[in-house]
């Protein structure tokens, strides 16, 4: 159970950063350092959430990026050479909506 709350709670993660930028392109969002900060915290909170799962469960879902998510993570927490906010647009943009997908299928 405490695997499918996890996920549960990433699902929500994923769905607070499509609110965050709907309606927004690249542009907008490179000027709104709020919502580009916002977007940064939770991606990091996706990466935080995937060490909280247990490893049986990771391997049971080799389809998705868990090993992307905790390195991303690592990367703001860290701030190896600052965040690129073409690089979080692009993750939001190309690899939230499989993740959103994947992550609905397993609950």
């Amino acid at each position: 159970m405490k695997n499918k709350e996890i996920i549960s709670k990433m699902l929500q993660i994923v769905e607070k950063i499509e609110t965050y930028c709907a309606n927004m392109d690249y542009n907008c969002f490179a000027a709104t350092p709020m919502c580009l900060e916002a977007c940064v915290f939770n991606l990091s909170q996706l990466g935080e959430a995937v060490g909280k799962l247990d490893e049986n469960f990771i391997s049971q879902h080799p389809r998705l990026p868990w090993r992307q998510m905790k390195g991303l993570r690592n990367k703001i927490v860290h701030d190896y050479d600052g965040v690129n906010p073409v690089l979080v647009w692009e993750i939001i943009q190309n690899d939230l909506p499989v993740l959103k997908e994947d992550l609905e299928k397993i609950i």
